[in-house]
Protein backbone atom coordinates (compact mmCIF):
# COMPACT_ATOMS: atom_id res chain seq x y z
CA UNK A 1 0.00 0.00 0.00
CA UNK A 2 1.31 3.43 -0.97
CA UNK A 3 0.51 6.14 1.59
CA UNK A 4 0.84 9.92 1.61
CA UNK A 5 0.59 12.43 4.46
CA UNK A 6 -0.84 15.96 4.47
CA UNK A 7 0.31 17.98 7.50
CA UNK A 8 1.40 21.41 8.70
CA UNK A 9 5.01 22.55 8.70
CA UNK A 10 4.86 23.41 12.42
CA UNK A 11 3.61 19.95 13.43
CA UNK A 12 6.79 17.90 14.06
CA UNK A 13 4.94 14.95 15.55
CA UNK A 14 3.28 14.55 12.16
CA UNK A 15 5.98 15.70 9.77
CA UNK A 16 8.87 13.90 11.48
CA UNK A 17 7.06 11.29 13.57
CA UNK A 18 4.04 9.91 11.73
CA UNK A 19 6.07 9.82 8.52
CA UNK A 20 8.31 7.20 10.13
CA UNK A 21 5.31 5.31 11.45
CA UNK A 22 3.65 5.18 8.02
CA UNK A 23 6.91 4.02 6.49
CA UNK A 24 7.08 1.11 8.93
CA UNK A 25 4.10 -0.70 7.39
CA UNK A 26 3.53 0.89 3.98
CA UNK A 27 5.37 2.35 1.03
CA UNK A 28 5.46 6.00 2.00
CA UNK A 29 5.02 8.10 -1.15
CA UNK A 30 5.46 11.66 0.11
CA UNK A 31 4.29 14.57 2.26
CA UNK A 32 2.25 17.63 1.37
CA UNK A 33 3.46 20.22 3.89
CA UNK A 34 1.20 23.20 4.55
CA UNK A 35 2.76 26.59 5.24
CA UNK A 36 -0.25 28.80 5.48
CA UNK A 37 -0.14 32.56 4.83
CA UNK A 38 -1.08 34.93 7.65
CA UNK A 39 -4.27 35.86 5.86
CA UNK A 40 -5.62 32.36 6.46
CA UNK A 41 -5.67 32.94 10.22
CA UNK A 42 -7.59 36.19 9.75
CA UNK A 43 -10.21 34.35 7.72
CA UNK A 44 -10.57 31.71 10.43
CA UNK A 45 -10.95 34.40 13.09
CA UNK A 46 -13.67 36.15 11.06
CA UNK A 47 -15.45 32.84 10.58
CA UNK A 48 -15.30 32.07 14.31
CA UNK A 49 -16.61 35.52 15.26
CA UNK A 50 -19.44 35.09 12.78
CA UNK A 51 -20.22 31.66 14.21
CA UNK A 52 -20.17 32.40 17.96
CA UNK A 53 -20.43 36.19 18.22
CA UNK A 54 -18.06 38.83 19.60
CA UNK A 55 -18.59 38.15 23.31
CA UNK A 56 -18.09 34.42 22.98
CA UNK A 57 -15.02 35.05 20.86
CA UNK A 58 -13.56 37.03 23.76
CA UNK A 59 -14.17 33.89 25.83
CA UNK A 60 -12.13 31.97 23.22
CA UNK A 61 -9.32 34.53 23.37
CA UNK A 62 -9.26 34.34 27.17
CA UNK A 63 -8.65 30.60 27.00
CA UNK A 64 -5.95 31.13 24.37
CA UNK A 65 -4.19 33.54 26.68
CA UNK A 66 -4.44 31.09 29.58
CA UNK A 67 -3.07 28.26 27.43
CA UNK A 68 -0.16 30.39 26.21
CA UNK A 69 0.83 31.50 29.69
CA UNK A 70 0.15 28.32 31.65
CA UNK A 71 0.49 25.32 29.35
CA UNK A 72 2.20 26.01 26.02
CA UNK A 73 5.81 25.77 27.25
CA UNK A 74 5.19 22.48 29.01
CA UNK A 75 3.43 21.10 25.95
CA UNK A 76 6.43 21.90 23.75
CA UNK A 77 8.68 19.91 26.09
CA UNK A 78 6.19 17.03 26.06
CA UNK A 79 6.00 17.05 22.25
CA UNK A 80 9.80 16.96 21.91
CA UNK A 81 9.96 14.00 24.27
CA UNK A 82 7.29 12.15 22.30
CA UNK A 83 9.04 12.92 19.01
CA UNK A 84 12.28 11.47 20.38
CA UNK A 85 10.36 8.36 21.36
CA UNK A 86 8.87 8.03 17.87
CA UNK A 87 12.32 8.39 16.32
CA UNK A 88 13.60 5.63 18.58
CA UNK A 89 10.68 3.33 17.75
CA UNK A 90 10.87 4.06 14.01
CA UNK A 91 14.51 5.01 13.29
CA UNK A 92 14.23 4.80 9.51
CA UNK A 93 12.76 7.89 7.88
CA UNK A 94 11.36 7.08 4.44
CA UNK A 95 13.21 8.59 1.50
CA UNK A 96 10.15 10.29 0.04
CA UNK A 97 9.63 13.77 -1.44
CA UNK A 98 7.98 16.72 0.31
CA UNK A 99 6.00 19.50 -1.31
CA UNK A 100 5.52 22.75 0.61
CA UNK A 101 2.35 24.61 -0.37
CA UNK A 102 0.01 27.21 1.11
CA UNK A 103 -3.10 25.08 0.61
CA UNK A 104 -3.80 21.36 0.22
CA UNK A 105 -6.38 22.29 -2.42
CA UNK A 106 -3.88 24.09 -4.66
CA UNK A 107 -3.15 22.87 -8.20
CA UNK A 108 0.43 22.14 -7.10
CA UNK A 109 -0.77 19.89 -4.27
CA UNK A 110 -3.21 18.08 -6.54
CA UNK A 111 -0.52 17.47 -9.16
CA UNK A 112 1.92 16.20 -6.52
CA UNK A 113 -0.58 13.78 -5.01
CA UNK A 114 -1.53 12.41 -8.42
CA UNK A 115 2.15 12.02 -9.36
CA UNK A 116 2.91 10.05 -6.18
CA UNK A 117 -0.07 7.73 -6.82
CA UNK A 118 -0.98 6.94 -3.18
CA UNK A 119 -3.52 4.24 -2.43
CA UNK A 120 -4.42 5.97 0.84
CA UNK A 121 -3.92 9.53 2.12
CA UNK A 122 -3.84 10.57 5.77
CA UNK A 123 -4.87 14.22 6.23
CA UNK A 124 -3.58 15.95 9.36
CA UNK A 125 -4.62 19.48 8.46
CA UNK A 126 -7.07 22.16 9.53
CA UNK A 127 -8.30 22.94 6.02
CA UNK A 128 -11.26 21.06 4.59
CA UNK A 129 -10.21 19.21 1.46
CA UNK A 130 -11.98 19.64 -1.85
CA UNK A 131 -13.54 16.60 -3.45
CA UNK A 132 -11.02 16.69 -6.30
CA UNK A 133 -8.29 16.17 -3.68
CA UNK A 134 -9.76 13.65 -1.24
CA UNK A 135 -10.99 11.37 -4.02
CA UNK A 136 -7.57 10.90 -5.64
CA UNK A 137 -6.47 7.78 -3.67
CA UNK A 138 -8.39 4.62 -4.53
CA UNK A 139 -8.74 3.61 -0.86
CA UNK A 140 -9.76 7.11 0.19
CA UNK A 141 -8.46 9.97 2.33
CA UNK A 142 -8.71 9.55 6.10
CA UNK A 143 -8.53 11.80 9.15
CA UNK A 144 -7.70 10.96 12.74
CA UNK A 145 -10.26 13.35 14.14
CA UNK A 146 -9.66 14.43 17.76
CA UNK A 147 -13.16 13.68 18.95
CA UNK A 148 -15.75 10.90 18.91
CA UNK A 149 -18.04 11.34 15.90
CA UNK A 150 -20.83 12.12 15.32
CA UNK A 151 -21.21 13.51 18.87
CA UNK A 152 -18.06 15.67 18.67
CA UNK A 153 -17.61 16.87 15.10
CA UNK A 154 -15.58 19.89 13.93
CA UNK A 155 -12.90 21.26 16.26
CA UNK A 156 -11.51 20.18 19.66
CA UNK A 157 -13.80 17.25 20.43
CA UNK A 158 -11.49 16.03 23.19
CA UNK A 159 -11.72 19.34 25.02
CA UNK A 160 -15.50 19.43 24.79
CA UNK A 161 -15.92 15.84 25.94
CA UNK A 162 -13.87 16.70 29.01
CA UNK A 163 -15.66 20.02 29.54
CA UNK A 164 -19.10 18.40 29.44
CA UNK A 165 -18.09 15.56 31.74
CA UNK A 166 -18.31 12.94 28.98
CA UNK A 167 -15.06 11.31 30.05
CA UNK A 168 -15.74 8.01 28.32
CA UNK A 169 -15.86 9.78 24.96
CA UNK A 170 -12.47 11.46 25.10
CA UNK A 171 -10.89 9.99 22.03
CA UNK A 172 -10.20 9.92 18.32
CA UNK A 173 -12.28 8.85 15.33
CA UNK A 174 -10.73 7.27 12.26
CA UNK A 175 -13.01 8.27 9.41
CA UNK A 176 -12.93 8.55 5.65
CA UNK A 177 -13.40 12.08 4.32
CA UNK A 178 -16.54 12.92 2.40
CA UNK A 179 -18.17 16.23 1.41
CA UNK A 180 -19.31 17.02 4.95
CA UNK A 181 -17.52 18.08 8.12
CA UNK A 182 -16.48 14.86 9.88
CA UNK A 183 -19.51 13.05 8.48
CA UNK A 184 -17.78 10.27 6.51
CA UNK A 185 -17.73 6.52 7.21
CA UNK A 186 -16.27 5.68 10.63
CA UNK A 187 -13.79 2.81 10.97
CA UNK A 188 -12.62 3.07 14.55
CA UNK A 189 -12.69 4.85 17.92
CA UNK A 190 -9.59 5.13 20.08
CA UNK A 191 -10.13 6.51 23.58
CA UNK A 192 -7.85 7.60 26.43
CA UNK A 193 -8.09 8.56 30.07
CA UNK A 194 -7.65 12.32 30.19
CA UNK A 195 -5.15 13.26 32.88
CA UNK A 196 -6.54 16.27 34.78
CA UNK A 197 -3.09 17.84 34.75
CA UNK A 198 -2.65 17.74 30.98
CA UNK A 199 -3.76 20.28 28.40
CA UNK A 200 -6.34 19.60 25.71
CA UNK A 201 -3.50 19.68 23.18
CA UNK A 202 -1.66 16.83 24.87
CA UNK A 203 -4.90 14.86 25.09
CA UNK A 204 -5.43 15.31 21.34
CA UNK A 205 -1.93 14.02 20.65
CA UNK A 206 -2.31 11.06 23.01
CA UNK A 207 -5.47 9.77 21.33
CA UNK A 208 -3.28 9.14 18.28
CA UNK A 209 0.12 8.27 19.72
CA UNK A 210 -1.16 5.72 22.24
CA UNK A 211 -2.99 3.76 19.53
CA UNK A 212 -0.55 3.64 16.63
CA UNK A 213 -0.52 -0.15 16.46
CA UNK A 214 -4.32 -0.37 16.43
CA UNK A 215 -4.61 2.41 13.83
CA UNK A 216 -2.01 0.66 11.68
CA UNK A 217 -3.98 -2.57 11.86
CA UNK A 218 -7.18 -0.77 10.86
CA UNK A 219 -5.51 0.89 7.86
CA UNK A 220 -4.20 -2.51 6.76
CA UNK A 221 -7.72 -3.90 7.08
CA UNK A 222 -8.94 -1.08 4.86
CA UNK A 223 -6.29 -2.03 2.31
CA UNK A 224 -7.33 -5.69 2.49
CA UNK A 225 -11.00 -4.79 2.13
CA UNK A 226 -11.92 -6.40 5.44
CA UNK A 227 -12.46 -3.25 7.56
CA UNK A 228 -15.98 -2.90 8.91
CA UNK A 229 -17.70 0.44 9.23
CA UNK A 230 -19.20 1.47 12.55
CA UNK A 231 -22.88 2.33 12.27
CA UNK A 232 -23.48 5.90 13.51
CA UNK A 233 -27.01 6.51 12.23
CA UNK A 234 -29.49 7.50 14.91
CA UNK A 235 -26.88 8.91 17.29
CA UNK A 236 -26.73 12.52 18.41
CA UNK A 237 -24.62 14.69 16.11
CA UNK A 238 -23.11 18.04 17.10
CA UNK A 239 -20.45 20.44 15.88
CA UNK A 240 -18.11 22.17 18.31
CA UNK A 241 -15.55 24.92 18.07
CA UNK A 242 -12.71 26.58 19.92
CA UNK A 243 -12.35 26.04 23.69
CA UNK A 244 -13.91 28.65 25.98
CA UNK A 245 -12.38 29.89 29.20
CA UNK A 246 -15.78 29.73 30.89
CA UNK A 247 -16.16 26.08 29.85
CA UNK A 248 -12.68 25.29 31.15
CA UNK A 249 -13.40 26.94 34.52
CA UNK A 250 -16.70 25.09 34.79
CA UNK A 251 -14.88 21.83 34.08
CA UNK A 252 -12.38 22.53 36.84
CA UNK A 253 -15.08 23.49 39.35
CA UNK A 254 -17.19 20.44 38.52
CA UNK A 255 -14.22 18.11 38.84
CA UNK A 256 -14.90 16.54 35.44
CA UNK A 257 -11.61 14.72 35.45
CA UNK A 258 -12.39 11.43 37.18
CA UNK A 259 -9.97 8.82 35.89
CA UNK A 260 -11.57 5.91 34.07
CA UNK A 261 -10.14 2.98 32.21
CA UNK A 262 -9.90 3.61 28.45
CA UNK A 263 -12.41 1.89 26.19
CA UNK A 264 -11.60 0.85 22.62
CA UNK A 265 -14.64 0.48 20.41
CA UNK A 266 -15.05 -2.33 17.93
CA UNK A 267 -17.46 -2.50 14.99
CA UNK A 268 -19.25 -5.36 16.72
CA UNK A 269 -20.04 -3.17 19.71
CA UNK A 270 -22.07 -0.90 17.45
CA UNK A 271 -23.57 -3.62 15.29
CA UNK A 272 -21.52 -2.58 12.26
CA UNK A 273 -22.01 -4.13 8.87
CA UNK A 274 -19.42 -4.34 6.11
CA UNK A 275 -19.91 -1.69 3.78
CA UNK A 276 -14.73 9.76 8.27
CA UNK A 277 -7.15 18.67 12.02
CA UNK A 278 -4.16 19.26 13.03
CA UNK A 279 -4.27 19.42 16.64
CA UNK A 280 -1.89 22.32 17.16
CA UNK A 281 -3.06 25.12 19.45
CA UNK A 282 -1.91 28.02 17.28
CA UNK A 283 -4.45 28.27 14.48
CA UNK A 284 -8.23 28.34 14.48
CA UNK A 285 -9.52 25.18 12.85
CA UNK A 286 -11.93 25.24 9.95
Amino acid sequence: MRTLLICHDDAPLDRAGLVRWLGSFSTFAGTVVLREPRGRLKKRIKREVSRVGVWRFLDVLAFRLYYTLAQAAGDRVWEQRELARLRAWFPDRPDAPELVVSSPNSPEAEAFIREQQPDLVLARCKTLLKEQIFTIPALGTYVMHPGICPEYRNAHGCFWARATGDQQNVGMTLLRIDKGVDTGPVYGYFRVDADPAESHVVTQHRVVLEHLDAIRDKLLEIEAGTAERIVTEGRHSATWGQPWMTAFLKMVRAGNHVRRRPVLDTPERHGATASGVGVGPHAFER
